[in-house]
């Protein structure tokens, strides 16, 4: 487990203020202690500094996973979040979109969010900014890419993608075999 290197930190924290803006510094600030990210096995995991102090007491190879997993580095070094992120952006999410009830079930099995699902969406919302999908009772179900601004989502038809789904809550149980 080590720290970032300068240049995955940007490619980080850019795809972070996607979809939290600056909020990425109450990420590392807050009040109940001081937190950071850590490399291993190209996962990125996010732990407070008790937990990181704690870890010294294992070894690399035996060490599997602690803190969050907030996401992992492709192969190409490119920054890919997981679903496990979610709790953490929530909160500090610019951008939300949120879905009818009949739309969620669609989206949790990892469907895009239609023009005809869509409940709300935040006001002055771009295309291709991150949002974080939300059922209509405010619980997170996960993270996409806007595919339409909030203008052109009035007037586009019911049958268009206007969210492009990227992970959801559902990956819990799909996926339940390759995430850790």
């Amino acid at each position: 487990m080590r720290p970032l290197t300068e240049e995955e930190t940007k490619t980080m924290f850019e795809k972070l203020s996607k979809y939290i803006g600056e909020n990425i510094k109450l990420l590392v600030d807050r009040p109940d202690g001081t937190y950071c990210f850590r490399l291993h096995q190209d996962r990125v995991y996010y732990m407070s500094e008790k937990i990181l102090k704690l870890t010294t007491n294992f070894s690399r190879d035996k060490l599997i996973s602690v803190g969050t997993c907030f996401g992992k580095f492709t192969k190409t070094k490119k920054f890919r979040l997981h679903i496990t992120a979610l709790d953490f952006l929530a909160p500090y999410a610019k951008f939300k979109v949120w879905v009818k009830p009949g739309a969620e079930q669609s989206f949790l099995y990892g469907n895009h969010v239609l023009k005809s699902g869509l409940g709300r969406i935040t006001e002055n919302t771009m295309q291709y900014q991150g949002v974080v999908v939300y059922s209509m009772a405010d619980v997170p179900l996960g993270f996409g890419v806007a595919a339409k601004s909030t203008q052109e989502c009035r007037r586009v038809d019911p049958m268009s993608i206007v969210v492009f789904h990227q992970a959801d809550v559902g990956e819990f149980i799909r996926s339940e075999d390759t995430l850790t």
